[in-house]
């Protein structure tokens, strides 16, 4: 039976509102003994355990048989149906009281991300799209950028440290000889920039399948093209955002695997 993506669509934005509930009543309001590192050197806190929790309560509940593959708990990965979260992207910018960070919701069919959802809690902003449904901001579609002249463009990147990490670390310098407005809007703002056009392309690597797989599906369906590089491990890069922009960054980067995420038309 056919999947109702629109239906899904409903049930997920409903699980991003439920986590809100979770997470901002802790913004601002954390100690440094609340924060802790986990074994890859991230930090996570309370809030991102229990906001992944709701939503895996949630989603599940929404889509029966549905497995649930989560940041902070795992699960079965390699299902062919399942729910992929990542309960606060961006706990760095979380426990430093900065409003840029999200939740990442994207459901996953025979490896395709078909639904996904970027909901940004303190901004009170979410993004919400479908395969063949476009991408939502509320009642508002959204569109990506049409930008082709890298010159003129705003263009956001990750923490350098993740060029590093990808060995793409030539890629970052010749974004800064080339771009002449870059940005470090990262994690899941930047993916949601990306969304309405308020950045014109962006180059974020050493994600994990959380950090990805909302972007995957929103990008495409808001216009723009969404290129996925493929590393050692599970680790990908995203090159995203306007079609032709995304066509220019792609030969800077040497180490990725690319398979591309076509745009949609307008």
């Amino acid at each position: 039976m056919p999947l109702d993506l629109p239906e899904l669509a409903v049930a997920a934005a409903r699980a991003a509102e439920r986590a809100r509930a979770e997470i901002l009543p802790h913004f601002r309001r954390l100690d440094a003994a609340d924060v802790e590192t986990k074994a890859d050197g991230s930090p996570v806190t309370a809030a991102d355990r229990a906001a992944e929790r709701v939503l895996a309560a949630e989603l599940a509940a929404a889509l029966p048989g549905a497995a649930v593959y989560g940041e902070e708990f795992g699960g079965d990965r390699d299902a062919e149906l399942l729910w992929i979260v990542d309960p606060i992207d961006g706990t760095l910018s979380f426990s430093r009281g900065i409003p840029l960070f999200g939740t990442l919701i994207a459901l996953v069919e025979g490896g395709q991300p078909v639904l996904g959802v970027i909901d940004l809690p303190a901004l009170d902003e979410r993004y919400v799209g479908w395969r063949g449904g476009g991408c939502w901001a509320g009642d508002q579609r959204v569109w990506a950028s049409a930008r082709s002249d890298l010159e003129d463009a705003v263009v956001a990147h990750g923490d350098p440290y993740c060029f590093d990490r990808a060995g793409e670390r030539a890629a970052l310098r010749h974004l800064t000889d080339s771009a002449r407005v870059l940005r470090g809007y990262t994690d899941a703002f930047g993916h949601a920039l990306v969304l309405r056009g308020g950045v014109d392309a962006m180059i974020d690597l050493d994600l994990a399948p959380w950090d990805a797989s909302a972007a995957q599906v929103l990008v495409p369906e808001a216009g723009g093209r969404c290129e996925t590089l493929r590393y050692a491990g599970d680790k990908v890069g995203l090159v995203m955002g306007a079609p032709r922009l995304v066509e220019r960054l792609l030969p800077w980067l040497e180490n990725g695997q690319p398979t591309s995420h076509d745009a949609r038309e307008r």
